[in-house]
């Protein structure tokens, strides 16, 4: 086989020196320019940053419905630690099982007990948790602002 392998050296060009038509007041108007793109960007980037806050999204939703449904955050919140204590415990047995054994999941009957012991109830556990903590807290947040 052959290869050909050319090598040169890289020069980085010289700087290209100031034009010395610009004006001090066409700088300042450039830099005047690039301060309101950057105005906008960050206008942009906040808008942005609020369509994303899930919290807001849920005060919204604790807001419309509050006539309907006026203590559902207050009652989220006392519910709230009853779940997440029992998702603890979950967890915590889970683990403990699978510590018994050197090989606890060894076997597809043993996958399949596993599964249905523990997969779908913390599956759905942690769907209820992402609802109730989250409703929890825009409630607790939209108080504490007023």
């Amino acid at each position: 086989m052959n290869f050909q392998i050319d090598v040169s050296s890289v020069s980085t060009p010289p700087a290209a020196p100031p034009a010395t038509g610009s004006s001090p007041t066409e700088t300042v108007d450039l830099l005047r320019q690039m301060l309101e793109v950057q105005r906008e960007q960050l206008a942009y980037q906040r808008a942005a940053a609020a369509a994303h806050d899930m919290t807001v999204r849920w005060r919204s939703f604790l807001s419309r419905w509050q006539q309907e449904f006026p203590d559902l955050s207050e009652g989220c919140r006392k519910a709230l630690p009853h779940l997440e204590r029992t998702y603890g415990q979950l967890i915590k047995d889970l683990t403990e099982r699978l510590a018994e054994d050197d090989d606890p999941l060894g076997s597809d009957f043993a996958l399949q007990e596993f599964l249905d012991r523990y997969g779908m109830r913390l599956a759905q556990l942690g769907t209820v948790l992402n609802l109730v903590a989250p409703l929890a807290e825009a409630g607790a947040q939209g108080e504490s602002t007023t």
